[in-house]
């Protein structure tokens, strides 16, 4: 097996907050190693084998804390909250008070604010050489949201190639909350361009339609016979080009999919993504409602990142495990209200695997 090294992941500290960042990486017996910052609670890279044996970086990111914090904000691999995606004109009411996030995304609140959960610099703890858990505590108020939050995420390095990411919150106050990651994923390696020869499986008869500033339109429609219908694995080029309302609406694939299952405790393959080039599979397990399917569109070829070269549109994609966008405005989707003195948890499982 070739050897990966890490010579650009260089510097990654900074402080913020009377805290400092560092880079922490883990790594499992099969070859596979993730390097995590606490800046963000995010994913800098994610190294897997390839069907030839070689270690490739499936992660876009950047290789010192410097470029993170210079770079297009664009959420590279980073813990998204305290609501990920959109609040439509960033307003909410909760027990009869109405709330405000500013707007970050034209009329919208995108990812918890300006300065939500990916600009923070999160507490961190070592629990073994294949898991680190890192933590923060979000102020009542903290950008616009209610109560006291806190809030962890987990991630263990199994030694089946699977990186699991665990949740947890409580508020003493009531609130809404929504978490995911943000990593970018390209299986042909970070910065080797287009991700639309990746075959896509997505186990979901519905997703949410969205208007034109990319809120919900309050429907669940079905993916019968429409390019959102990857109930069966198929090339992301074969539809993202379509003549689709929607398509058009998100500048490619930008909607969440509307997961089915029986047990909302359960996780299950919910997505998986394979390169025939590299030969690796990337399934993902959630106990979330739904999954935001995104080709990476806003992607401007400004930043380099760690192979040094442009990440630009369509250079790469998402699977962002999440409770629906704008759910504290649709009373009808899955309640994202975590209650004072509640718990919330939540899992996600990315698991790698090769198909040859």
């Amino acid at each position: 097996m070739a050897r990966y090294k890490l010579p650009l992941l260089k510097d990654f500290k900074t402080k913020g907050g009377g805290k400092s960042s560092a880079l922490v990486i883990l790594k499992n017996n099969r070859g596979m190693q993730v390097a995590l910052t606490n800046y963000g609670a995010r994913i800098v890279s994610l190294i897997v084998p390839d069907k030839k044996g070689n270690l490739i970086d499936v992660v876009l990111g950047f290789s010192s804390i410097t470029n993170y914090l210079q770079a297009d904000e664009s959420y590279h691999g980073a813990t998204i909250g305290r609501y990920a995606n959109r609040i439509n004109k960033g307003t909410f009411e909760l027990k009869g008070v109405t709330y405000k996030v500013e707007p970050n995304n034209g009329s919208n609140a995108l990812h918890g604010g300006r300065n939500g959960f990916h600009t923070k610099i999160w507490d961190r703890r070592l629990n073994n050489p294949n898991q680190v858990t890192f933590y923060y505590t979000s102020a009542d108020g903290e950008e616009g949201f209610p109560g006291k939050l806190t809030v962890s995420v987990d991630y263990l390095l199994t030694d089946d190639n699977e990186l699991q990411l665990s949740y947890r919150a409580t508020s003493d106050q009531d609130t809404i909350i929504n978490l995911t990651n943000h990593a970018y994923f390209n299986l042909n390696g970070e910065g080797s361009g287009s991700i639309l020869d990746h075959v896509v499986e997505i186990a979901a008869d519905q997703f949410l339609p969205i208007n034109d500033v990319q809120i919900p339109l309050g429907e669940l429609r079905s993916v019968n016979d429409s390019p959102f219908d990857f109930r069966k694995p198929r090339p992301i080029s074969s539809s993202i080009l379509n003549d689709d309302e929607q398509l058009k609406r998100g500048g490619g694939y930008d909607h969440t999919f509307v997961l089915h299952r029986n047990n909302t405790d359960k996780k299950y393959v919910a997505a998986s993504a394979y390169s025939t080039q590299s030969g690796i599979k990337l399934e993902v397990l959630t106990t979330e409602p739904g999954i935001q399917f995104y080709t990476g569109n806003a992607l401007t070829g400004k930043d380099k990142g760690k192979s040094g070269n442009s990440y630009a549109k369509q250079h790469a994609f998402c699977f962002e495990t999440q409770h629906f966008p704008d759910a504290p405005n649709q009373a009808h989707f899955p309640s994202p209200i975590l209650r004072a003195g509640q718990s919330f948890q939540s899992q996600t499982i990315y698991r790698f695997h090769v198909q040859k």
